[in-house]
């Protein structure tokens, strides 16, 4: 597994964001998805990643600089043939050893709730992530769900 910044040009990088985008509006109610889009992504200050096994894309995460000490994880996503093989975790690792060596100390993320977010609530728990308030300009709303943890 090979973590490379950026391939936002790469067609398997752009089939990939698109089943996110639309997986993230099916799933939930208008008005509560913030995902970035092609343009959000390649905006100065996100960061994008993707991973990959030789040239078979596995998956792609980004972050999100909110102050010099605050970043934001945003967008990851595993492709479904490469679930459940670490990629998630290895790009999540490699989003805060980048993060700490750039002097963040504060990493935020919102997600949705429900069955469909259970997985990546399991995930970022497990990395140290816990519940806090909504942060930056996101709403308080009741599907919306915010996690954050010190490195």
């Amino acid at each position: 597994m090979i973590v490379r910044e950026g391939r936002l040009d790469h067609p398997d990088v752009i089939a990939l964001l698109e089943i996110h985008f639309a997986a993230m509006l099916a799933n939930s109610p208008p008005g509560t998805c913030h995902f970035l889009d092609l343009s959000g992504l390649a905006a100065p200050g996100v960061d994008f990643w993707t991973v990959w096994d030789g040239e078979t894309l596995l998956g792609y995460g980004a972050m999100k600089l909110l102050a010099p000490d605050h970043g934001e994880i945003k967008s990851m996503r595993t492709t479904p043939a490469a679930l459940r093989r670490g990629v998630a975790t290895a790009l999540l690792d490699h989003i805060v050893t980048t993060a700490r060596e750039r002097g963040i100390t504060r990493l935020s993320l919102e997600t949705g709730t429900g069955p469909e977010f259970d997985a990546a609530h399991g995930l970022y728990r497990r990395h140290g992530f816990e519940p806090c308030g909504p942060f930056g300009d996101y709403p308080a709303t009741d599907f919306n769900s915010y996690m954050a943890r010190s490195i």
